[in-house]
């Protein structure tokens, strides 16, 4: 069967009607000329007839490119034809206008238009205002090239779709959509049902209904005697085509505000129903209900209900063993309700002989029959729900973690910069041979190792202090190579596979080192029967967004470091937890801080990084870094000649900020040992008062970033008005990226982040000095 063409491009219609043009003009200058039209000069008459063969050429020219652009739309006409002709769903192609020009065998057979008609004239008999819907779509097409909206028809749902053809027009495509997963739209149900509005406006009405109210309704208080402004509850009376009827409501909250209300049969119609005589008619309902009895036994349960609970046979079956994870006692709940008492709400639960996890939302109804109290439940699967809940739970706990980690972290540095601070001036006063410098040592030393723990503490909640440069991942680990063989020790096997041309990233290389020894020293204690560790780096390009673990990671060019083992792998249960500080798979063995250290890191730095386990086959754990393209930067560290050079007295006046007492102490002893001049003040208040001599010359302001009151940068922005050339120190227990905004907008400012040392204090400050 032939298919009218599409309509020609814009294009053509021009190139015909030029063409047409062209010919009139040229043809009416050969005439004039043969006529023997006088001009004045001969040349005249050759520039004329010239221009008449001009315009006969371009006639013919434009006619040729026309005919050539009319051939190949006609080819894709017969293209986009022979395409859709077998679709199952009814397809369509039409102009700019909406006018209809193919239509495939399913359209024609199904809707009631031919070529020539719009296409909003044909679906003005199966949906409400299609020209406005229609039109709504074309716009979008246009915007995007592509658009789809779902809409409710006299017969159920369906899916409108539409494709940009160019500027020939557009492609149509109407999909059927099943009613749920029933495999039946809802003109199959013989059980009466219609689709609600938000505001009480009814979209649709299937054949059933229809024929109980004795046509087609517009509104819910047009069918009930007295329709809910909100939620139905109890039974209800609706206006019969043959009088008022009595009858039970199940209502589904569906998308966008809508409602899928059911109507169940009351007295003897119900009983028939809820009891079995019409089982097939409750196996259509594409809603899970189950009847329990007032002792807790199912004595009845739908298609949908078994479906959900994973059983077959649930008549006789205790409701109790279905479902856990209440919270209380099954049977006080349904006791509960059963006996009236209390507000009636649903309860979420876990169906208990599913095979992967199943929550459901459970609705129980009180229904009184022949003075026997029984109830009918109504089962939502709200898995996705829980598990947007649970991972939201996850994020609030993690950020909260963190939170805490950073106090903590923030407090402990003050403790241990008085600690190692004091330390360092009673080392200055023993020497070696000393009784009791050996024990000076040992606290010194300790101090480290508690800023050592503090630094994961403060690296998994991302508020450690980074010193990042740009590093070639194959040097870092060519020259970490030895000293993770050292860590795996002889019965395992170190393999590093490179990328030849792999890209450089930029990140703080003592970290970068420490994630990849903690990856190692899991994968080593993940096989004590011994294996190969393979540690693997490549050129990673993501065109389009990648969506993993509740992670978007952009597109771009990624460097991605794998470390894999062929351990015993990680349950899925704990995949989830493995991340959590003070979590760990080792027993008293593990701090449960070396991958929520790798974690903090690696996020800090600007990556992502994924975990892969299989049981008894072994894990992946995967590292995204963002390419860097950039010219390399200095790492900025205080050079060795400077903490050299604090060792040497100097002069100038420090005016030092520090609120915790200790900290003061320490720092106010060691300036003044180096022969600086010191002020001191507990706040910023306090400083800005000292200030206000104007005799008083400082060359430079030590000030801590948080304190009570006014902070540092703001005090030291007020300061540098009256003093705009004064130096400034900047210590905090804190990353210096939690306040790093505030630090541009200060000139001549360095940072030196708690806890420091005597000569890392007096080096700063004598580099900011000189």
């Amino acid at each position: 069967m032939s298919h009218p063409a599409l309509s020609p491009q814009p294009v053509a219609r021009m190139a015909q009607v030029l063409s047409e043009k062209f010919w009139i003009l040229g043809g009416i200058s050969a005439v004039l000329i043969c006529a023997g039209l006088y001009l004045p000069h001969p040349s005249l008459t050759l520039v004329f007839l010239a221009s008449g063969g001009t315009l006969v050429a371009l006639a013919l020219l434009v006619r040729l490119i026309s005919s050539r652009q009319v051939a190949a739309e006609q080819a894709l006409s017969e293209t986009i034809s022979g395409f859709i002709e077998h679709d199952n769903a009814p397809s369509v192609t039409t102009d700019m206008d909406g006018a209809i020009r193919t239509m495939n065998s399913s359209a024609r057979a199904k809707l009631p238009a031919e070529h020539g008609d719009t296409l909003g004239r044909a679906l003005r008999d199966m949906v409400a205002n299609p020209a406005a819907l229609l039109s709504r779509l074309q716009n979008r097409a246009e915007a995007r090239g592509h658009a789809s909206e779902d809409v409710v028809t006299r017969k159920g749902q369906m899916r409108i779709v539409v494709h940009r053809l160019g500027e020939e027009g557009f492609l149509w495509r109407l999909e059927e959509i099943a009613e749920r997963d029933t495999g039946r739209g809802a003109d199959a149900l013989s059980l009466p049902m219609m689709t609600v509005g938000k505001s009480g406006a009814i979209l649709f009405m299937n054949e059933a209904l229809k024929r109980v109210l004795g046509g087609r309704l517009k509104r819910l208080d047009e069918v009930f005697l007295q329709a809910p402004s909100d939620r139905f509850s109890g039974p209800m009376v609706l206006h019969g085509k043959g009088g008022d009827l009595a009858c039970h409501v199940v209502e589904i909250a569906g998308q966008i505000g809508r409602r899928e209300i059911y109507l169940l049969p009351a007295e003897e119609a119900q009983d028939s129903v809820l009891n079995g005589a019409s089982a097939a008619i409750m196996d259509q309902m594409p809603v899970a209900l189950l009847r329990i009895r007032r002792d807790g036994m199912v004595s009845m349960a739908n298609r949908q209900a078994r479906e959900l609970l994973a059983e077959e046979q649930m008549e006789g079956t205790a409701f109790s063993e279905l479902v856990e994870g209440l919270g209380r006692s099954v049977l006080d709940w349904l006791a509960e309700v059963a006996d009236g008492r209390g507000p009636i709400r649903s309860e979420v639960v876990r169906a208990r002989k599913s095979v992967k996890d199943v929550f459901l939302q459970i609705s129980l109804k009180r229904v009184t029959e022949d003075g026997e109290i029984s109830l009918v439940a109504v089962l939502n699967d709200a898995t996705e729900l829980k598990t947007l809940e649970a991972q939201f739970v996850q994020s609030q706990k993690m950020q909260a973690i963190g939170q805490l980690a950073g106090g903590v972290a923030h407090d402990f540095n003050n403790l241990l910069t008085a600690i190692s601070g004091h330390c360092d001036l009673l080392l200055l006063r023993h020497d070696q041979g000393d009784p009791d410098y050996g024990d000076l040592v040992q606290i010194n030393q300790n101090a480290n190792r508690a800023a050592s723990l503090v630094g994961q503490l403060l690296a998994f909640s991302r508020k450690q202090n980074l010193q990042p440069e740009v590093l070639d991942m194959r040097d870092t680990l060519s020259d970490l190579g030895h000293l993770l063989n050292r860590l795996v020790g002889e019965r395992l096997r170190l393999s590093l596979t490179h990328d030849p041309e792999l890209a450089p990233i930029r990140a703080d290389k003592r970290q970068l080192e420490q994630v990849i020894m903690n990856l190692v020293v899991n994968a080593r204690d993940a096989m004590p029967d011994g294996g190969c560790i393979t540690v693997e780096t490549e050129n990673r390009q993501l065109d389009t967004e990648m969506q993993r673990d509740r992670v978007t990671v952009p597109p771009g060019a990624y460097v991605v470091v794998s470390v894999r083992d062929e351990g015993s792998g990680i349950h899925p249960d704990k995949i989830s937890k493995i991340f959590e500080p003070f979590w760990s798979t080792k027993g008293t063995k593990g701090t449960g801080l070396g991958l929520s250290t790798a974690y903090g890191i690696v996020k800090q730095t600007g990556g992502y990084i994924f975990v892969d386990s299989v049981l008894g086959e072994g894990s992946c754990f995967t590292l995204f870094f963002p390419a860097y393209d950039r010219p390399a930067e200095p790492p900025q560290v205080v050079p060795e000649q400077v903490l050299e050079q604090a060792a040497l007295q100097g002069e100038g006046v420090i005016l030092l900020v520090e609120d915790e007492a200790p900290v003061r102490a320490f720092a106010s002893r060691a300036l003044r040992m180096r022969g600086y001049t010191v002020l001191e003040a507990e706040s910023a208040e306090e400083a800005l008062v000292v200030l206000e001599d104007n005799a008083l010359e400082i060359d430079v302001f030590v000030t801590d970033v948080i304190m009570p009151g006014m902070d540092g940068p703001s005090w030291v922005k007020k300061a540098l008005e009256v003093r705009p050339g004064t130096k400034v120190v900047f210590v905090s227990g804190y990353a210096e990226d939690s306040f790093d905004s505030d630090q541009a907008l200060i000139p001549n400012s360095v940072f030196l982040p708690k806890p420091f040392s005597l000569n890392e204090l007096t080096a700063t400050v004598h580099q900011q000095i000189h």
